[in-house]
């Protein structure tokens, strides 16, 4: 049912908040109960005068009763709807739901966000208690801990009389292994609830790579003006371990040499005129369609407003860079889903990939994917080349649209709830998404 159809059900609501019964709104209204019975019910169109009138009655703004729940909260319940297709939820009556219940639809759209929110944290300390071997060294010294001081107190349990001078030594090996147990838990926990924006103190040299990339926004300024990559090391790259500082020199070395094959004055009027588009601006700028890809997720938000997310793999499936979208993320560690275009790609090199692409249990929002697998360096005597994919994903192109039956990707197997799929590894700690 239309919005601006539902003033009726917005003022019977409203009448009913109130305590006021039909006929004496009627009689302060001026018109006949019968009448503002076929108003409530939606039979007559109200407005004017007596809009106004009414309104003034109930003690709330005219806008209240014509439009009701505004269009971000219907949405948000429509998303919600298309996350459990197998619901049934009643589409159709959405803006009536939302109109006659602006509360209860509200909680509904919040809690969905929480949802949404809870499945990135999962996924988050999915991928530390996997890979992190922080983590891994803090759990196996707390089990350590706890393993000697129930080895201890078992002693001095026994029946039996312990001399005095063991007495003591059992007691401070107790009191010592429980310091140390209380200060790797309170360790521990600060790790795992530290805020996500904010530099890890430990990890692998990746995750470190992961964070100052993310923190600059993925774009360096001082090579996109010609700059050396020293000066970008020196601002970006102090706090890094030794590795993390050579994965991060690599990375700037690439970040150099594509933005000056594809400088921001050549590369920003064509992606003005083409939009991101790797293969069109590749054969208009003579250049590598996996450079472009590059070069776009570099793209400051005055050159792209929309921001584009970029995933590259090297020839083992592990994601060696990692440049998430809201609507598409990667996991941290590790390689990804399996049915990923960013995977085949790697099977059939030289070749793009293009197609639309959406992730389970995430919003029914379409995106679109380019994947490409290149020869890592140049061609080499009696050598297989040894290849990387990329794989860039942006907002459908104008004018496509998503066909219907979209397969749907994970982001690991792990935090995906698919439960039948070919291409799984393990199983899923989240629950199936045709479930309820």
């Amino acid at each position: 049912m239309p919005r601006d159809t539902l003033t009726g059900s917005r003022i019977r609501e409203r009448r009913v908040l109130r305590g006021l019964k039909q006929a004496d709104l009627a009689r302060q209204a001026g018109i006949s109960a019968s009448y503002l019975n076929l108003i409530e019910h939606n039979r007559r169109r109200i407005g004017g005068k007596l809009l106004l009138a009414i309104a003034d009655i109930l003690r709330v703004e005219p806008a209240a009763l014509t439009e009701g729940a505004g269009a971000a909260l219907i949405a948000s319940l429509r998303e919600a709807a298309a996350d459990r297709p197998l619901v049934g939820a009643e589409l159709d009556r959405v803006d009536e739901f939302a109109g006659r219940f602006p509360g209860w639809a509200q909680l509904l759209s919040d809690g969905r966000a929480r949802i949404a929110q809870l499945e990135r944290s999962l996924e988050t300390l999915n991928d530390r208690m996997t890979h992190d071997p922080h983590l891994a060294a803090s759990l196996h010294e707390m089990l350590s801990t706890v393993t000697a001081i129930r080895s201890a107190a078992s002693i001095l349990a026994e029946p039996g009389e312990v001399d005095a001078e063991w007495q003591a030594r059992f007691h401070r090996n107790i009191y010592e292994d429980s310091a140390r147990l209380a200060e790797t838990s309170r360790g521990l926990v600060s790790y795992l609830e530290a805020d996500e924006t904010s530099p890890l103190e430990t990890g692998t040299p990746q995750e470190e790579l992961d964070a100052i990339l993310e923190g600059a926004g993925h774009t360096i300024p001082e090579l996109e003006e010609g700059k050396g990559v020293d000066a970008a090391l020196s601002r970006l790259g102090r706090s890094l371990s030794e590795a993390a500082r050579g994965l991060f020199r690599l990375w700037l070395e690439r970040y150099a040499a594509d933005a000056a094959a594809l400088p921001l004055p050549a590369l920003g009027p064509a992606i003005a005129e083409h939009g991101p588009n790797p293969a069109v601006l590749a054969a208009k700028l003579g250049a590598d369609p996996a450079r472009i890809m590059r070069r776009l997720a570099a793209m400051p938000p005055e050159v792209l407003p929309t921001p584009v997310g970029l995933a590259v793999c090297d020839a083992s499936g592990v994601l060696t860079y990692r440049k998430p979208l809201p609507e598409f993320p990667m996991p941290r560690f590790g390689a990804a889903c399996p049915l990923w275009p960013l995977y085949r790609a790697l099977s059939r090199p030289h070749v793009i990939l293009s197609g639309p692409v959406m992730q389970a249990g995430r919003s029914s929002a379409a995106l679109w994917a380019e994947a490409l697998a290149t020869p890592v360096g140049g061609p080499a005597v009696n050598a297989d080349p040894l290849y990387q994919a990329q794989m860039m994903v942006r907002p459908l192109p104008p004018g496509v649209e998503a066909p219907v039956a979209l397969p749907q990707l994970g982001v690991a197997c792990r935090v995906c709830p698919r439960e039948a799929c070919e291409g799984r590894r393990e199983p899923s700690i989240l629950a199936s998404a045709s479930r309820g």
